[in-house]
């Protein structure tokens, strides 16, 4: 495509709910932005989740529809689902024809469904960015109409039209890009101990139950080993699990309730355990350290254990299940801690599977479907 930077092009992108899908989103818009500042841009999300707050600081417009997922269990919310999901197809239609987008982006989420089938309908071209290594099933039936589906795993053709997929991996903040010259600066930022070998523990902003659970049952025997752990428990568990470390006495245990600045922590760590969110796992990629995922088994379709096993089926992490962790998460800390060469080969594996240009990837495919 040739390029017109004064242009005045109109991207619609859809989707949220989560952090995984948000930003991506922000990362696309940025991207695109950045080749083309003339453009507008406007998101669409779902009414009272995180997209609504997140999009607007990151300096975008945001329209919300009142689109809500069905409950697992029996609750009177799934009667209310059909009147919501109609109610947001008519705003979606209505939003499309008053913003004329020239081409529309899902990323995944509630509010993806309506905006883009409502694209469809309209024969407006719309792309779908699937950011799991198992797609969902509204992306899914999204594909079936779409131009493209930019996707962050191979064998992506078990779910979609393989002339239509472009592997371009899932976007990322710009800070973990290079994290040269950081390790200095991370030890001091945390205020951690340069001598000793560090243990990266990440639960997500939330926090993470079990993950919480193995550090507690272990943390003596790690500090006993000479480790040091930099620990995001996060939002929910902070008072516990700051009384239960006081109550330790230990002093290699760096709680935080949430870390903000990643790159630091990333240069600081030698093993990273974490969660396998599609967003996490492709920060990780690009860290190259050696990882632990514990994949949560409390989200749709088991899809974190997928997307670890996309990963350890190429030798590029070590995988722990979630039931398993609490008790056994030492004893995989510590072969990576003592086996040099088995952390050099995940670290060197899982950095050759990152992606680290995928939101211009991304723009360059959206740029193809405006004719």
């Amino acid at each position: 495509m040739i390029i017109n930077a004064q242009r005045t092009y109109r991207i619609l992108i859809s989707g949220g709910g989560t952090g995984g899908h948000i930003y991506p989103a922000i990362a696309i818009a940025n991207a695109w932005k950045e080749k083309h500042p003339a453009s507008e841009i406007l998101f669409v999300g779902a009414l009272g989740k995180m997209e609504m707050q997140k999009v607007p600081e990151a300096g975008y417009k945001i329209k919300g529809l009142p689109v809500a997922g069905l409950q697992r269990s029996l609750s009177l919310e799934n009667l209310k689902f059909p009147f919501k999901l109609l109610k947001s197809l008519t705003q979606a239609s209505q939003i499309i024809k008053d913003f004329k987008p020239d081409a529309v982006v899902g990323v995944g989420g509630y509010a993806s469904g309506p905006v883009l089938y409502a694209a469809q309908r309209k024969g407006i071209p719309t792309l779908v960015q699937e950011q799991n290594s198992y797609a969902g099933l509204t992306n899914k039936i999204l594909a079936k109409k779409a131009k493209k589906i930019c996707v962050a795993y191979p064998d992506m053709d078990r779910f979609f039209p393989t002339d239509r997929i472009a592997y371009t991996g899932n976007p990322v903040r710009k800070d973990i890009l290079d994290l040269s010259g950081k390790r200095e600066n991370a030890f001091t930022h945390f205020g951690l101990d340069p001598a000793k070998k560090t243990l990266l523990v990440l639960g997500g902003s939330l926090g993470a139950r079990t993950l919480n659970h193995a550090v507690l049952k272990d943390m003596q025997i790690l500090e006993e080993e000479g480790y040091q752990v930099l620990w995001q428990c996060g939002k929910f568990y902070f008072q516990e699990m700051k009384s239960k470390l006081s109550d330790s006495g230990l002093k290699s245990i760096y709680l935080n309730e949430f870390i903000r600045e990643m790159d630091l922590a990333y240069a600081a760590a030698d093993v990273i355990v974490s969660r396998a969110g599609a967003l996490s796992v492709s920060e990780l990629s690009l860290v190259g350290k050696p990882v632990i995922f514990i994949p949560s088994p409390n989200v749709a379709e088991d899809h974190q254990t997928k997307n670890a096993m996309a990963y350890v089926s190429h030798d590029a992490a070590l995988l722990l299940k979630d039931s398993e962790a609490v008790g056994a998460l030492e004893q995989e800390v510590t072969k990576l801690m003592k086996d040099s060469s088995l952390a050099s080969l995940l670290g060197k594996n899982i950095k050759n599977l990152a992606k680290p240009n995928a939101a211009n990837a991304i723009v360059e495919e959206v740029e193809q479907l405006i004719v």
